[in-house]
C-alpha cells in the first residue's frame, strides 16, 4: 500500500486504468482537475481530487451524463454518502440475479450432465434472467422502478394494444422507407409523430430513459432486428422526427 499524496496524470491513469484523454477531458470541462504544482511545475492530483474522480466513476456508472454530474458534485447539498449508498443498492440487485442465474445454470447442468430431461420451462426462464440483467445495464434502478410504475398506471390491456401496434407501424415506415418517401413529407411526418407517442408511454416522457433504451437497441442489434428496426429504418425515423 502506498503513502504517495501526489500523482501526475500519468500515475493516476496508469493506477486507475482510466485513459490520460480521460483525466484530461474531466480537467477540460471542470469536472475534476488536478489542484496542486510540482516544484518542477508538474500539476498534480491530491487525495481530494481522488476523491473527487470516485464519486464521478460512481455517477457515471448510475447513468448520469457528465454535464449533470457536474452538476450535481457541485451542488452544495450533494451528498457523496447517498450516491454510494444507491450504488451498493445496484449493485446488491445485480449479485441477487447473478446467484439467481447461478443456481438455475447449476440445475440445467445436473440435468444435462446426468442426462435427464429438461423442461422447456426451465430453458425459458433462464433466458429471460438474462435478458432482463443485460436490461439492467442500461438502466439505472430509478429508471427501472419508473418503467414499472408507468406499466402499471398504463394497465395490461392498453400495454397489449401498444405492444400490439408497434409492428404495424413498424411496418409502415418501412414501407415508405423502401418506396424512397423523404423523411419530411407529411405522411412520414405523421408516422413519425405515433412513434414518439408511443415511446413517450414507454418511457413516461423521461429523455433520459428514451436515450437508455436507443443505447441498447444500438448495442444488441438482435432486439432491434427481432422487431423489424434496422439501421437504416432507425436513421429514417430519426430524421423524420427532426421535423415534428
Amino acid at each position: 500500500m502506498t503513502n504517495k499524496k501526489h500523482w501526475k496524470v500519468g500515475e493516476l491513469a496508469k493506477r486507475t486504468g482510466l485513459t490520460v484523454r480521460t483525466l484530461h477531458h474531466y480537467d477540460e470541462i471542470g469536472l475534476v482537475s488536478p489542484s496542486r504544482y510540482s516544484e518542477s511545475g508538474h500539476r498534480l492530483y491530491t487525495e481530494e481530487d481522488l476523491s473527487r474522480l470516485q464519486q464521478i466513476m460512481s455517477l457515471k456508472q448510475l447513468g448520469l451524463p457528465l454535464g449533470e454530474i457536474k452538476e450535481l458534485i457541485g451542488n452544495p447539498d450533494f451528498n457523496p454518502a447517498e450516491v454510494i449508498r444507491i450504488q451498493l443498492e445496484r449493485l446488491d440487485e445485480q449479485i441477487r440475479m447473478q446467484e439467481d442465474l447461478r443456481r438455475r445454470l447449476e440445475q440445467l447442468h445436473l440435468l444435462i450432465r446426468t442426462r435427464q430431461d429438461v423442461d422447456a420451462e426451465q430453458f425459458i426462464q433462464i433466458i429471460e434472467v438474462m435478458r432482463t440483467m443485460d436490461t439492467n445495464q442500461y438502466f439505472t434502478p430509478e429508471q427501472l422502478e419508473k418503467l414499472k410504475k408507468q406499466a402499471e398506471m398504463l394497465g395490461p390491456d392498453r400495454i397489449r394494444a401498444v405492444e400490439n401496434e408497434w409492428p404495424e407501424l413498424i411496418a409502415k415506415v418501412r414501407a415508405e422507407l423502401d418506396k424512397g418517401t423523404p423523411p419530411d413529407s407529411p405522411v412520414v411526418v405523421e408516422l413519425a409523430k405515433r412513434w414518439k407517442e408511443l415511446v413517450n408511454m414507454f418511457s413516461g416522457g423521461d429523455p433520459e430513459i428514451t436515450k437508455a433504451a436507443e443505447q441498447m437497441y444500438k448495442e444488441n442489434s438482435d432486439r432491434a432486428l427481432q422487431s423489424g428496426i434496422d439501421g437504416a429504418l432507425y436513421k429514417y425515423i430519426s430524421e423524420a422526427m427532426s421535423h415534428i
